[in-house]
C-alpha cells in the first residue's frame, strides 16, 4: 500500500510528521507492504508550513490511482478570523487549488482510505465531499465541522470505513497506529507502539453496536 501524505501551504507540521514517523516504522517492520511520501496537489515542491515553523518538500503529486491511503493535515496558525495566516484562512485557502478535486476522487476510489489529522478534516468537508459522514477535529472546531453536513464526533479517532479522522494534533500517532493495526495487523502495530514507547489513547469510535442511553 502506498501512503501519501499531502502539504499545503500553512500545514501544521506535527500533524504530518507523527503519522508520517508512525507508518514509516510500519514499513519497516512489514518490508514491501507499506511506503510512504509526501506529495502536494501541485506536484514536486517546496511547502511552507503555518506559523513561519518549517518547510517540507513534497516529492511527488497527490495520485488517488496510485495510493491506497491519502492523509490530510490541519493547518497551523492563530485561531481567530480576520487574517491571512489564520487556520481558518489556511484551510480555507487550500480550497482553491487541486486538492478538493483530489481528494474527491480518492474519496469515490473503491479501496482507497482517506485520513485527517486535525483539522484536516475541514478541507473535504469545507468542499462538500463528507457531508452525512462521521469524522472529527479538534475539539475547537466541532462546530464548526457540524456546519458543513459532516456528523462531527466528540472522540480521539473516528473510524468510517474508507474515511478515518483524527482529533487534536497528537492524535496523529494514535491513527497511524490504528491504520496500522487495521491493514497490517496488530501485531505490526504492537511492534511499533513499543518502539515509540507510545500508548494510544482512547477508544477508536465506529458507527456500530447499541447506541448508549442517556446518562
Amino acid at each position: 500500500m502506498l501512503c501519501q501524505i499531502v502539504l499545503f501551504d500553512g500545514f501544521d507540521p506535527l500533524d504530518v510528521i507523527a503519522p508520517y514517523e508512525v507508518l514509516s516504522a510500519g514499513s519497516m517492520a512489514a518490508p514491501g507492504q507499506l511506503s510512504v511520501e509526501l506529495v502536494s496537489a501541485e506536484g514536486p515542491r517546496e511547502v511552507p508550513s503555518g506559523a513561519g515553523l518549517l518547510t517540507l518538500r513534497a516529492t511527488g503529486r497527490l495520485d488517488p490511482r496510485r495510493a491506497g491511503l491519502v492523509l490530510v493535515p490541519g493547518a497551523v496558525g492563530p485561531l481567530g478570523a480576520g487574517g491571512e495566516d489564520t487556520v481558518p484562512a489556511l484551510l480555507a485557502r487550500s480550497l482553491s487549488t487541486g486538492l478538493p478535486a483530489l481528494l474527491k476522487e480518492a474519496l469515490e476510489r473503491p479501496g482507497t482510505i482517506v485520513a485527517t489529522v486535525c483539522g484536516g478534516s475541514l478541507v473535504p468537508a469545507m468542499a462538500g465531499l463528507i457531508e452525512g459522514r462521521h469524522v472529527t477535529t479538534n475539539h475547537l472546531g466541532l462546530d464548526a465541522l457540524a456546519a458543513t453536513g459532516a456528523v462531527a464526533v466528540d472522540a480521539r479517532i473516528v473510524d468510517d470505513g474508507d474515511l478515518v479522522s483524527g482529533a487534536g494534533v497528537t492524535s496523529g500517532l494514535d491513527l497511524g497506529l490504528h491504520l496500522l493495526e487495521r491493514e497490517l495487523g496488530p501485531r505490526i502495530a504492537h511492534a511499533v507502539e513499543l518502539l515509540f514507547a507510545h500508548e494510544r489513547r482512547g477508544t477508536v469510535w465506529r458507527a456500530t453496536g447499541p447506541v448508549p442511553a442517556a446518562f
